[in-house]
């Protein structure tokens, strides 16, 4: 056997995940064999056996399915996936029902089908650390969990109890999983577990009923009841209800967990493992599982281990950072830095507006003492590390400096030539805009090669994901060091080039826009703005509009136009612009914050916003076709179509920061798995057709030029 060890010593059999050249446990191909024959062995043994042990050699327990096998499944290897989960349930059947205690050894991490393998013991010890996670967070991913983690959890958790830990992936540390029954036992080190292991196995020698699970227990009773108790049947009947107000109808995974969980409840245990199988059979080789495995674990995982981030340059974390600008901005960058341990100064033209920057971090921290998650001794630390000042001189010895101040160029130019002098030796310069191009706004620095795009993404305490913007000049060791940066905030960092709104900016700007085309095209604003939330935006293109505000959409387009002009060009705006333009400077609507954008917003408290009625009047032409999957296609395909060229023009560097990018920066459907996924997964051929379709009826923001077929044909993943 490769992956499993396998020892029988003292009537007790040690079984010890340990895969060959991986640096944890995975249920690859040769452990589901390995597994049926260490299963095999112990049945033969049976009779000198007095208990059994799950161990692992590894730093974590077990981490679960084999992602990269699970990328390569095709629609046909479906019943076969069935067979295979079907012979693993089988195994895990056996050791638990062969009448000899079994405990499982939780070293470290089990996820996943990892804490599938946990359940299978009797009893489960676990080392007391805070940072050992366990739970199933397959649902995040597109699946469910199908190795008997559904059924079980179920049955120890009751429909209700187990709903958070299924449908939320949510995950708990070793105290928890104490608190909820779901561990039996802490030890203070992987020393202990044996030895605890071998103590609780000694209890049942001579005992006169043999170790078993609770559900094999012929007066088990479910937790709260099954679907039969009306309490139950009455939640149960509104629950699809709510999951679809929630998936949209375009995430099967969570609508299938629970479906299992239900179906499951009603019948035998083994019965309820065979539904569980074919339900995961059927998802595993569906394309929304595929596109977010591919993103949310593999193109994740290539961000944490800093794929993009410049090598050969030594870790870095600034201990103090400045901050130029108390708004919106600045001041929610203060709260990330504070949180994490980063003294902060935050600058601002008076201390008043200083001050006010500052007593956002107060607001936030409050809420979470008030509710207990955070003590008053930990917010006075965090809100100590902010320095509300209006002087300059203030911010000597930063290690990093970031210019927040509104997007004018000449005010950013000032703010820099009298900020960057004071940064410690070996400092550098960073600017939080969302549009400008870097290479210009360096210009007003004395070190070009220490100056860089940090853009964080508003409201910055809930946003995840930060861009940071390398300009003509910019050295690796900047990159590298703004990487470090974000990552120390907590961060996701996506690393991209220099150009006009830079990736983000530009691609979230095309489905804004184009949202707009359509209403100057005479289509219904109701009609565009639930094709956005029935293709899973976040919502509506002209309600984003709004929120961004409307008169800023027209100052970039205004700071554009002058821009081309010093170039000595001419910029044509796009017809989206045009209607944006409109709205602010011809009806004086400039979005929410004023009160008035696409939508009404009504000042009496708890009234909801209503689309503005004469958007009706002045746009709406009743003679007009549109079709809703022809909306639909036009804000997904504008947004991918757009993220391509930017891969092309090398604006963007890799498709891992290109998904993870248009995902948590700009909201772009997780079920696509982010903007070239969804390239690949309709697959090349199909998606360049239809983007040809649309480019004929919609112009040339959807035409694919050659270059920009190159580029996704050479970036295409494969496994």
């Amino acid at each position: 056997m490769k992956t499993i060890q396998y020892e029988l010593a003292d009537g007790i059999a040690t079984l010890t995940f340990d895969e060959e050249g991986s640096p944890v446990n995975t249920m690859c191909a040769q452990w589901q064999k390995d597994l049926t024959e260490a299963t095999a062995q112990v049945v033969k043994d049976k009779e000198v056996i007095r208990g059994i042990m799950l161990a692992s050699n590894k730093s974590t327990f077990f981490a679960g399915a084999d992602l990269k096998a699970t990328m390569r499944l095709q629609a046909a290897d479906a019943p076969q996936v069935f067979k295979e989960i079907e012979q693993t349930k089988k195994n895990f059947r056996t050791l638990e029902t062969l009448g000899k205690p079994v405990v499982s050894c939780l070293n470290g991490t089990a996820l996943g089908g990892g804490w599938e393998v946990a359940l299978v013991g009797h009893y489960r010890i676990a080392v007391d650390d805070r940072k050992i996670q366990f739970g199933l967070p397959e649902i995040t991913l597109g699946l469910i969990p199908g190795a008997s983690g559904i059924t079980k959890m179920t049955r120890l958790l009751g429909l209700m109890g187990a709903q958070p830990y299924i449908l939320e992936s949510k995950l708990f540390n070793p105290q928890e999983a104490l608190e909820l029954g779901l561990v039996h036992e802490l030890v203070p080190d992987a020393a202990a577990l044996r030895p605890a292991a071998l103590a609780w196995i000694a209890t049942h020698d001579g005992a006169a009923a043999p170790a078993h699970h609770p559900w094999d227990d012929k007066n088990y009773k479910m937790p709260g009841g099954t679907p039969a108790n009306p309490k139950i049947a009455g939640m149960l009947a509104v629950a699809p209800a709510v999951l679809k107000q929630k998936t949209r109808g375009l995430y099967p995974a969570p609508e299938y967990a629970l479906a299992a969980m239900v179906e499951g409840a009603q019948v035998d245990f083994d019965t309820a493992l065979r539904i569980e199988s074919r339900y995961l059979a059927r998802l595993i080789v569906s394309p929304v599982a595929k596109n977010m495995i591919n993103t949310f674990f593999f193109n994740m995982n290539a961000i944490k281990s800093g794929r993009s981030r410049p090598k050969d340059v030594p870790r870095y974390k600034p201990q103090k950072v400045g901050l130029l600008g108390a708004g919106m901005m600045g001041a929610g960058i203060a709260y990330a830095q504070a949180s994490r341990g980063i003294s902060t100064v935050l600058k601002d033209v008076s201390h008043d507006k200083a001050v006010a920057g500052k007593a956002y971090s107060a607001k936030l921290t409050q809420s979470r003492v008030d509710k207990g998650r955070m003590s008053a001794a930990e917010q006075a630390a965090l809100l100590a590390r902010i320095q509300a000042t209006d002087k300059v001189a203030d911010l000597d010895g930063c290690d990093l400096i970031i210019e927040a101040v509104f997007e004018r160029r000449d005010l950013k130019a000032q703010v820099t030539r009298e900020a960057e002098p004071l940064l410690a030796p070996g400092g550098f310069f960073a600017s939080n805009t969302s549009t400008l191009p870097i290479s210009g706004l360096a210009t007003a620095s004395a070190h070009p090669d220490k100056f860089i795009g940090i853009h964080f993404f508003s409201p910055v305490d809930k946003m995840k994901l930060v861009e940071i913007i390398r300009g003509k000049q910019t050295n690796d060791e900047t990159v590298a060091r703004a990487f470090d940066y974000v990552q120390a905030l907590g961060k996701i960092p996506i690393v991209v080039n220099d150009s006009r709104g830079f990736y983000t900016s530009r691609t979230f700007g095309t489905f804004v826009m184009e949202g707009a085309a359509m209403l100057g095209e005479g289509i219904p604003a109701a009609a565009i703005e639930n094709a956005g939330i029935q293709c899973g935006m976040p919502v509506g293109p002209l309600a984003v509009l709004d929120e961004t505000a409307l008169s800023l959409s027209v100052h970039v387009l205004d700071q554009t136009r002058a821009d081309y002009v010093a170039e000595g060009k001419t910029y044509i705006a796009t017809p989206g612009e045009l209607i944006v333009e409109r709205m602010v400077k011809e009806f004086d609507r400039n979005g929410r914050a004023a009160g008035a954008g696409f939508y009404d917003y009504p000042e009496e408290k708890g009234a909801k916003k209503a689309l503005w009625p004469e958007l009706r009047t002045l746009f709406e032409k009743p003679g007009v076709a549109w079709d809703i999957t022809d909306l639909k296609d036009r804000l997904l395909y504008r947004q991918a179509v757009e993220t391509a060229r930017c891969l092309s023009e090398h604006v963007l560097t890799s498709v891992h920061d290109a998904n993870i990018g248009s995902i948590f920066g700009i909201g772009f459907p997780a079920w696509t798995g982010g903007a070239m996924q969804f390239i690949y997964s309709m697959g090349v051929d199909a998606f360049v057709q239809r983007a040809g379709e649309l480019a004929a009826l919609h112009g040339p923001g959807f035409v694919l030029s050659d270059e920009v077929k190159a580029a996704i044909n050479k970036h295409q993943p494969v496994y």
